[in-house]
């Protein structure tokens, strides 16, 4: 008697935990997980019939659209499609998450060397960036880690502060009179004085996993960490205020390392072994517009055991004109870059 009690009991409660709107499924026509700008999603829940006075939302990131949306250019990534269900006086968001890729394949561009120069072989190059004609040099390894202002055309450094030997340097910008240097699996940058190289502070890390490479716009800083993601940092604060996720035409581009800002684009080393390129990134949008090939250059510098990657570059305004160097070349490269 208790044994089929408790057996009507737990049916009661099955029925009445039951939701009627759990095989609802949000469908979206062409059935595909990345889109571009301009493309039309129709969208739809499954199995509807089955509820009557079904009320339905569809949204893009919490923005109310039609069941018909023609997608907007916007930054590229991840973004959420949802379907918000009234359904006897309850409510339900079902989610579906849509990458936008870019439009086009990036454009294509290599290089004319026009001078080259000395370079220290010892240095395991991680941030380049010209103030005038100094050039400062961020370096990496433990115990070999260093901030320099360094002779360009020497290729010698004239002031060279040594990291602690717990911190693998990397990548760095200059902005208001103050160097940002980043480190690499410590979560902590430093910002120091550009004139004396005093340190002024250290920061750390938000969401951001890793420090890899620094650029700024005057306003902002920007961040990358071994990811598709470049972090914008506020200068003062050194928060991480938003991010940018760098897209191909096929999908996220990871390992984006080494930055420089020229003319509103950002141009970025990748942390590749088998390819010696750079890419042109829209910060506004995340969108690859164009690859720099710079095969050869590797072939041209001293050929020596802790020789590594294609990691360095920066822009002297003056000259118009483009650095670019290794971890431990032994050269430094003034280049122009041109559409192939």
């Amino acid at each position: 008697m208790k044994a089929a009690l408790l057996s009507v009991i737990a049916l009661l409660l099955l029925k009445c935990n039951h939701d009627p709107t759990s095989k609802l499924r949000l469908r979206i026509s062409p059935n595909k997980t990345k889109v571009q700008w301009g493309d039309t999603l129709k969208l739809r829940l499954s199995q509807t019939e089955e509820l009557p006075g079904l009320s339905i939302t569809y949204q893009w990131d919490g923005e109310t659209i039609s069941d018909t949306y023609v997608v907007a250019k916007q930054p590229l990534g991840t973004h959420t499609l949802s379907a918000k269900v009234t359904y006897e006086g309850k409510q339900k968001e079902i989610q579906k998450k849509i990458t936008l890729i870019a439009d086009t394949a990036p454009r294509l561009y290599n290089y004319e060397i026009l001078n080259e120069f000395p370079h220290d072989k010892t240095a395991y190059t991680q941030g380049l960036e010209f103030d005038g004609d100094t050039l400062y040099e961020s370096t990496g390894r433990k115990g070999q880690s260093s901030l320099r202002k360094v002779d360009f055309t020497t290729g010698e450094p004239w002031q060279n502060i040594p990291l602690d030997a717990t911190y693998f340097g990397e990548g760095l910008t200059l902005m208001n009179k103050k160097i940002y240097q980043l480190t690499w699996q410590s979560k902590k940058g430093f910002v120091y004085d550009q004139t004396t190289l005093a340190l002024q502070k250290a920061f750390d890390y938000g969401e951001s996993a890793e420090g890899w490479g620094l650029c700024n716009d005057g306003k902002q800083l920007y961040k990358s960490d071994g990811t598709n993601r470049i972090y914008i940092l506020d200068p003062e604060t050194l928060n991480e205020t938003g991010y940018i996720e760098v897209m191909t035409h096929k999908g996220a581009l990871e390992k984006i390392n080494e930055l420089e800002w020229v003319d509103e684009k950002i141009y970025a080393n990748t942390y590749q072994f088998e390819k010696e390129v750079a890419v042109i990134i829209d910060p506004k949008t995340g969108k690859v517009e164009g690859v720099i090939n710079f095969a050869g250059l590797k072939n041209k510098v001293e050929q020596h055991p802790t020789l590594d990657v294609l990691n360095g570059i920066a822009y002297h305004p003056s000259r118009k004109t483009f650095f670019v160097t290794g971890k431990n070349w032994s050269r430094m490269f003034e280049v122009k870059i041109q559409k192939k």
